[in-house]
């Protein structure tokens, strides 16, 4: 299983657009990827309300972690999604 944390960048979190975008990037991965806060339980990081739920703030780490092909790859991106200011 891969795993990878990322800096949330998003001046208001994963909240609303930030999470919108983040939820789109995550259902065209095509592979189950998970998303965890400060070692709270992973969510599937498909489900917008699970990601909102996470209360995740601007400059918190969360976790994503993936099992399948090119999970590394597909975290990557994730990741670089979390880390971009979404709300510029």
């Amino acid at each position: 299983m891969a795993e990878v944390t990322a800096t949330v960048a998003s001046t208001s979190g994963l909240h609303a657009r930030p999470a919108q975008l983040f939820v789109q990037a995550a259902q065209e991965a095509g592979i189950p990827v998970q998303i965890s806060k400060d070692g709270g339980d992973p969510l599937d990081a498909t489900s917008i309300l699970g990601v909102m739920a996470l209360g995740a703030k601007h400059g918190d780490t969360v976790t994503l972690t993936a099992d399948g092909d090119n999970a590394d790859e597909v975290l990557a991106k994730l990741a670089e999604v979390i880390e971009t200011n979404l709300d510029a």
